[in-house]
C-alpha cells in the first residue's frame, strides 16, 4: 500500500470520496472470501425465510420475524437474501452461495478474519489522516453483488441510515475483493454532494410496528448525468463520506462484485441517534 498523500486527503474532503488502489493485498482479499465461504457453508436459513404462509395472519408473522431479524443484527452475523431465491416452502431455487445479498452487521466484532482487517494498523493510520480522533465501528457488511441478480442500489447518502448529531461524523470504507468495473456494477458518485446535508433519514418505528422502520423526509431528485463511475481493482479501498450521494447499478454481468465494507463514526463530541435502526 502506497502512502496516502496530503493531496489525496484534500481530494477526499473536496469530492466526498477517494479511491485508493491496492490498499489491501490480493491474499488479504482471498482470505476474506474464503472465510465467507466457510460462514455460508455453515449457515442456517432464518426461520422467517422458511415460513410457508397462506393467511394474512401468517404473512404478518413472517414480516414481524423479518423485522426482528434485521433490527437485532447490529451485534451479530446474519444473512440477507436476494429476491426470488426461495420457493414458497423456503427451499433454495439457486445454489446457497448464490442466494445472498449481504451478510451483516457485525463481522468486524464476531469473526477474527474480518476483525483483523477492520482494525488493521493501515486502517487506523488512514482514519487518523482523515481527521478521526476517536473512531468507533458502527456496522460492517459483506456484499455479494451476485452475477445476473445483484440488485440495483439507488442514489443515497449513508447518513440517511446512520444518523448522528452533528452530521459529518460517519465515513464508509469499501473494499473491493475482486475487480469492480462498470460491467459488474462499480460505485458511482456525485462529486461534492456531501456539502448539502441530508433531506431524508430512516428511523425506527414503535416496537411491534410493521414496517419496523420509516423514512422521515424525502430524497432529492438527482441529475443522473452528473454521476461518475469509480471502478477499482481488487484490494482497492474507497473512502465514502457519510453524506456523499452514491449508487450502483444492477449486476447483469457474468462476474460477482464482492466487497467488505464498514463504517466508522467519530465518537468525540458526537451523538448517535437513538432511533437509528
Amino acid at each position: 500500500m502506497a502512502s496516502v498523500t496530503p493531496e489525496q486527503i484534500s481530494q477526499f474532503h473536496r469530492d466526498g470520496f477517494l479511491a485508493l488502489e491496492e490498499f489491501f493485498t490480493s491474499e488479504e482479499c482471498d482470505a476474506m472470501q474464503d472465510r465467507i465461504q466457510e460462514i455460508v457453508a455453515e449457515m442456517d436459513v432464518p426461520p422467517h425465510c422458511r415460513t410457508e404462509f397462506s393467511t394474512k395472519h401468517e404473512e404478518q408473522l413472517q414480516d414481524q420475524g423479518s423485522a426482528d431479524y434485521f433490527l437485532t443484527s447490529g451485534d451479530k452475523i446474519r444473512f440477507f437474501f436476494e429476491k426470488g431465491v426461495f420457493d414458497e416452502k423456503g427451499d433454495f431455487l439457486v445454489p446457497k452461495d448464490k442466494s445472498l445479498n449481504k451478510i451483516g452487521h457485525a463481522l468486524h466484532a464476531s469473526d477474527v478474519v474480518f476483525k483483523q482487517v477492520t482494525h488493521a494498523p493501515k486502517v487506523q493510520a488512514l482514519a487518523r489522516k482523515i481527521g478521526l480522533e476517536n473512531p468507533v465501528v458502527v456496522q460492517s457488511m459483506y456484499i455479494f453483488k451476485q452475477p445476473h441478480i445483484g440488485g440495483e442500489v439507488t442514489p443515497h447518502q449513508d447518513a440517511t441510515f446512520l444518523h448522528t448529531e452533528p452530521l459529518g461524523r460517519v465515513v464508509g470504507l469499501w473494499i473491493a475483493l475482486e475487480n469492480a468495473t462498470e460491467e459488474n456494477s462499480c460505485l458511482w458518485f456525485l462529486p461534492g454532494s456531501h456539502t448539502s446535508g441530508i433531506t431524508r433519514r430512516m428511523a425506527r418505528t414503535p416496537p411491534g410496528t410493521i414496517p419496523c422502520t420509516q423514512f422521515i423526509g424525502s430524497e432529492r431528485e438527482y441529475d443522473s448525468s452528473r454521476f461518475i463511475p469509480v471502478p477499482i481493482g481488487k484490494g482497492g479501498l474507497i473512502l465514502i463520506h457519510g453524506e456523499v450521494v452514491h449508487k450502483s447499478e444492477a449486476n447483469r454481468s457474468e462476474t460477482s462484485r464482492p466487497v467488505y465494507t464498514f463504517h466508522l463514526m467519530e465518537a468525540k463530541d458526537t451523538v448517535w441517534s437513538e432511533d437509528n435502526w
